[in-house]
């Protein structure tokens, strides 16, 4: 997992070249007009969705972890809480479609962290980090517009 800032690319250096384009191209070609929708960067290999969701409890969340894609994810306006856990996948698994949407959703782990995103901010999860977007920051529920990034993991 890396969290960093848009407009702060510099205190990043480690982040892998390929990663750090794909947030360049966000940052230079996706804002508030930017319509909701799947689009491609590079096909299958690199893709972004762009999303006006609500927020939800914490506790009405479900975590989720993916196998195939990385998951780049960046708060365009609103606030997001990001539960994480450190820990790999190890609760029951409630819900498998990692072969058909490169997706699961797990039993929250008795260890999570509550990070709060705000505009510009971003987060990516590599395969196997269990994350539960989309939380409640203070219990107050909000729209989030957001962009995530998917990257086929052999792209990198």
């Amino acid at each position: 997992m890396i969290i960093g800032n848009v407009n702060h690319l510099r205190l990043v250096p480690y982040l892998p070249t390929k990663i750090m384009y794909s947030i360049e191209y966000i940052k230079d070609n996706v804002n508030s007009n930017t319509p909701v929708g799947r689009y491609d960067i590079d096909g299958d290999k690199v893709f972004f969705m762009v999303s006006d969701s609500r927020t939800r409890h914490i506790h009405d969340a479900k975590p989720e972890y993916h196998k195939k894609y990385i998951d780049v994810q960046i708060v365009l306006e609103g606030q997001e809480g990001m539960a994480v856990s450190m820990l790999p996948p190890y609760t029951k698994v409630l819900d498998d479609k990692l072969a058909e949407n490169d997706i699961a959703f797990i039993e929250t782990p008795k260890e999570e962290t509550m990070l709060a995103l705000q505009p510009d901010d971003f987060i990516v999860f590599f395969p196997n980090e269990v994350h539960k977007p989309l939380c409640a920051i203070d219990s107050k529920i909000a729209t989030v517009r957001k962009v995530v990034i998917k990257i086929a993991l052999d792209y990198l």
